[in-house]
């Protein structure tokens, strides 16, 4: 294979090394700009790995942040695919055109691993999924369809994202060599490919277990979305109104004196109608 580019590149060996170097280290620093971390670091200082699943991805800051700077971080993510890909082809169309596909594959491939071990982010970054999606767009249009028609097809009927991103790093090496059938491209394929599926390992896993995480519209913080605590004293006071307040002592005695008002008053009243029945008999008599 190696022979085979040498011959294609029409140039010494040293020079042709030179070029592949070059663009990797370039790819590769391009796809350490993370765009979830750098937007989530130094526009909301609040780093998206701290939360949610750690992962310094599009899913985790749309699940932790939400809101119009997962734009930036997309085209962040997107743009910086696009430059890497674009610089390795104007290196190789200047050498030879035959090595421009070869070289979109290698400045891929580059860019993913800067973009999942980030040298300027302790090598901590995402799962490759945008970049990769862009990249796959770099390459050819069926390439391209294979892996996003997929993508979108499971992520939108199961509403798993992760499951969606292992059908791209599955299909990505089969339909690579369906379209190029070229030995050293499809190898560099694989390894993206491998690449995408090892670090949704755990996705797998949790899928399979049936713990995954569906994907939903981004909600507000479960804490700004809680009702707030009722004040335990409001409590209070509704269950006393309901149940009545209970009596003091000095109520206690103030009722005893009402009623033994109540019944002297009613015997004052019962003593006067008898009075009254007696005077009433006496005159009858001296009538009589």
């Amino acid at each position: 294979m190696l022979n085979y580019v040498l011959d294609s590149a029409h140039v010494s060996g040293g020079w042709l090394a030179l070029a592949a170097v070059g663009i990797a280290v370039l790819a590769y620093f391009l796809g350490c700009f993370n765009g979830a971390v750098v937007v989530s670091r130094y526009i909301l200082r609040d780093d998206v790995r701290n939360h949610g699943s750690g992962n310094a991805g599009l899913t985790n800051f749309y699940r932790t942040f939400g809101g119009p700077l997962t734009l930036v971080v997309i085209l962040s993510d997107a743009v910086k695919a696009v430059v890497a890909v674009l610089f390795a082809m104007w290196i190789a169309g200047s050498i030879s055109p035959e090595l421009i596909a070869l070289s979109k594959y290698w400045a891929g491939l580059f860019c993913l691993l800067g973009h999942m071990f980030p040298v300027t982010f302790q090598f901590r970054g995402g799962k490759g999924i945008l970049s990769g999606g862009t990249i796959a767009l770099m390459m050819d249009w069926r390439v391209a369809l294979v892996v996003w028609g997929g993508f979108l097809i499971l992520a939108i009927a199961t509403r798993y994202v992760s499951l969606g991103s292992c059908w791209a790093g599955l299909s990505f090496p089969f339909v690579t060599w369906f379209v190029y059938q070229d030995e050293l491209i499809t190898v560099l394929a694989v390894i993206i490919g491998g690449l995408i599926l090892w670090k949704h390992r755990g996705n797998m896993v949790r899928i399979a277990k049936g713990t995954e995480s569906k994907f939903a519209l981004h909600k507000k913080k479960e804490a700004e979305a809680e009702p707030e605590a009722p004040d335990p004293s409001e409590e209070i006071e509704e269950t006393m109104e309901e149940q009545g307040e209970p009596e003091t002592p000095a109520d206690q005695v103030d009722e005893e004196t009402s009623e033994q008002e109540e019944e002297s008053s009613t015997q004052e009243e019962s003593a006067e109608e008898v009075s009254d029945d007696q005077e009433e008999k006496k005159l009858q008599e001296g009538e009589a």
